[in-house]
């Protein structure tokens, strides 16, 4: 495999490689990579706790009676027409 880099992110990975930390540009890369997933796990963690306190939040208001009655198609594509906006 093949990839392309700007200049910039070249020296990045060479300073890398010559500060003794890594013995080659493929790790520098590899280690980069692990970063990426890392950060991707934990920002789906994030929006997953958010979502549940949404939730919790719902089912709150629920218990209080906060809630509102849905009785037709056409009045849940209205209420879905007033979240997007």
């Amino acid at each position: 495999m093949h990839i392309s880099l700007t200049p910039e992110l070249e020296a990045r990975i060479k300073t890398k490689v010559e500060s003794g930390l890594y013995n080659n540009a493929s790790e520098v890369i590899r280690e980069a990579l692990r970063f990426v997933e890392t950060h991707e796990e934990w920002i789906n963690e994030l929006k997953l706790a958010r979502l549940r306190e949404q939730l919790q939040e719902g089912v709150d208001q629920l218990d209080r009676g906060e809630g509102t009655r849905i009785t037709s198609k056409a009045r849940l594509n209205d209420l879905f027409e007033d979240l997007k906006a």
